[in-house]
């Protein structure tokens, strides 16, 4: 087994909070996701962490500017915020702007819209969308992508038309893999892997094995592939908190990504569990 990280190096770069009476959250009435229908705060997220995380991504859940705004405001351990704009409106530019002079808001480091949910899969190459992506690059803003597979080929394509705009891959691509899918997300993923601007999150993967449980055996195939695609210094852990909790406790995610670094060294280690997401969120 790999040596574990060292307290305090780790970032967990993906992770959400919700209050659910300052926002609509009503997506949490979904039979099935009764364990984490209730508010989730800063402080429940460093008492889920132990210790062990120094500082993390929070990722909007909403395609709401009023949550970013809480986000950039929210307590420690969050060091920074990938939030929402209207990447469709003529001011897209501009309302980052907005969102990053508010109050916390030098800690804005991402975007992301809930591409998964678009019932267009071309959505993310649209000419308005690509020109709200493409405001995000000069303000070193990185673009996580929230994808499904309907959805990945106008990722692939998104990326490529934009290379001077920094993309991350959420969750590796949501690969079913409850159902068994390797092919097309695998290609899928290296396409993805060879573009330079592109990077990836080991994350959420413990909630796309049902109905089957999840187990390190059922996982470590993807992981892997991702590892071989990207390389180390080109993916970060996140651990998908509380959405997690579906499937695993915050303890169970770290630990099962630690044990799928089995056989790296130490620097590809701290890249996976801290030096990516520290260099592509600007974190200190």
């Amino acid at each position: 087994m790999g040596a574990p990280p060292r307290a305090g190096m780790i970032v967990d770069a993906h992770h959400h909070l919700w209050d659910r009476a300052r926002h609509d959250h009503r997506w949490l009435d979904t039979p099935g996701l009764e364990a984490i229908r209730r508010d989730f705060t800063a402080t429940d997220l460093a008492a889920a962490g132990a210790g062990e995380v120094r500082t993390t991504v929070a990722v909007q859940a909403l395609n709401s500017s009023a949550e970013t705004y809480d986000l950039l405001a929210a307590a420690a351990p969050v060091g920074a915020v990938v939030g929402w704009v209207d990447l469709i409106s003529s001011r897209c530019g501009t309302r980052l702007d907005e969102l990053a002079a508010a109050p916390g808001g030098s800690r804005l480091r991402g975007l992301r819209h809930l591409v998964q949910d678009e019932p267009d899969p071309g959505w993310l190459v649209r000419p308005s969308v690509l020109r709200g992506l493409a405001a995000a690059a000069p303000r070193r803003i990185a673009v996580d992508l929230l994808v499904r597979s309907p959805q990945r080929a106008a990722a692939l394509e998104a990326a490529r038309r934009l290379p001077d705009a920094s993309f991350v891959i959420d969750h590796a691509g949501k690969p079913n893999i409850g159902a068994g899918e390797w092919e097309p997300w695998a290609a899928w993923i290296t396409a993805m892997a060879a573009l330079p601007n592109v990077v990836c999150k080991l994350s959420g993967l413990v909630t796309e094995c049902p109905p089957r449980p999840w187990s390190r055996s059922l996982i470590e195939p993807y992981a892997r592939h991702v590892l071989a695609s990207f390389g180390a210094d080109r993916v970060m852990f996140g651990s998908d908190w509380p959405v997690c909790l579906l499937q695993a406790s915050y303890a169970e995610v770290l630990g099962l990504t630690v044990e799928l670094l089995d056989g790296a060294s130490p620097a590809e280690r701290e890249a996976v569990l801290g030096g990516t997401a520290r260099r592509v969120y600007r974190l200190a």
